[in-house]
């Protein structure tokens, strides 16, 4: 395994946009490269790509993004179409931040909130990649696992019973996020499990209502993306194998496909530096 020591995380800083506060990690300098995480409990910008920033901030200024309803970010209660709130105020922190254009390196569910981006504000974004990502509910592996609510049935079990520990979230990542399970390393169990004990996100997870906002299918989205877009896939992702990217990347006008194996759901954390191998030579090819 390609695997690296996660380090704790920089102090960070705040910036409002759009009546919300969002809170970011910046290293490096040069072309402006935002990270957004995965939708799992206590993920962060750090936790998902604490370990692999350190590679592309060498060349980029990378501004590692805690979404809304996560980490040290906001978490207003979202109503209406949640993937059209999360990339109008992704939009309005770039501008906060003064950046007229960036490629985006995603995880799972920050993934998704790039595809829309791209295609609502495609002056915007330079290119895309993302992993493990779900902006279309349906496939050649139809029905998905667990009716395609197989996160958050995790999330429910993480948080139910007698609520989150060490052991449940090392459980919850080597089931479903590596492919090595013995390889999980404890530091990012540790973040991960600390920062779910944030009560505000305890009560988002808790929610009988829907406090994330309504769910959309991107369908429409994704042929409308002029950006391109690279799908890092792991061969063994526990939520989508690779059937489901190569349709992605065939619905798309520049989608590409890179299947790694020996790799499950958060691949950056597992070979980072195969992935910033392979990532960092889409990012500097000329996509205008």
């Amino acid at each position: 395994m390609d695997l690296m020591d996660i380090q704790a995380p920089p102090q960070g800083a705040y910036a409002e946009a759009d009546g919300v506060k969002y809170h970011y990690i910046e290293l490096g300098t040069g072309s402006p490269t935002i990270f957004l995480h995965g939708g799992g409990p206590g993920c962060t910008g750090w936790s998902d790509f604490g370990q692999v920033a350190p590679l592309f901030a060498a060349g980029r200024r990378c501004l590692l993004v805690d979404i809304l309803q996560y980490g040290r970010s906001a978490k207003p209660v979202i109503e209406g179409p949640m993937w059209d709130y999360h990339a109008a105020k992704t939009v309005a922190l770039m501008d906060t931040l003064e950046i007229d254009r960036a490629d985006f390196v995603c995880n799972s569910w920050g993934g998704t909130i790039a595809l829309n981006l791209a295609a609502k504000y495609p002056e915007r974004v330079r290119s895309l990649v993302v992993t493990g990502s779900m902006p279309v509910f349906y496939g050649p592996l139809a029905p998905l696992p667990e009716g395609g609510r197989r996160g958050r049935n995790a999330r429910d079990v993480y948080y139910g019973g007698d609520g989150p520990s060490l052991t449940k979230m090392r459980e919850l990542m080597a089931r479903l996020e590596w492919y090595d399970p013995e390889a999980v390393p404890e530091g990012t169990v540790r973040l991960r499990y600390e920062q779910s004990l944030d009560p505000e996100e305890t009560a988002l997870a808790g929610a009988s209502d829907n406090p994330r906002g309504d769910w959309q299918d991107l369908t429409a989205e994704l042929g409308t993306i002029q950006a391109p877009v690279l799908f890092m896939w792991g061969m063994q992702d526990a939520f989508l194998t690779p059937d489901y990217p190569l349709m992605l990347a065939r619905m798309i006008p520049k989608g590409n496909l890179h299947v790694m194996n020996e790799a499950s759901h958060h691949l950056q954390e597992e070979r980072p530096y195969d992935f910033h191998s392979v990532v960092d030579g889409f990012l500097n090819q000329r996509h205008g």
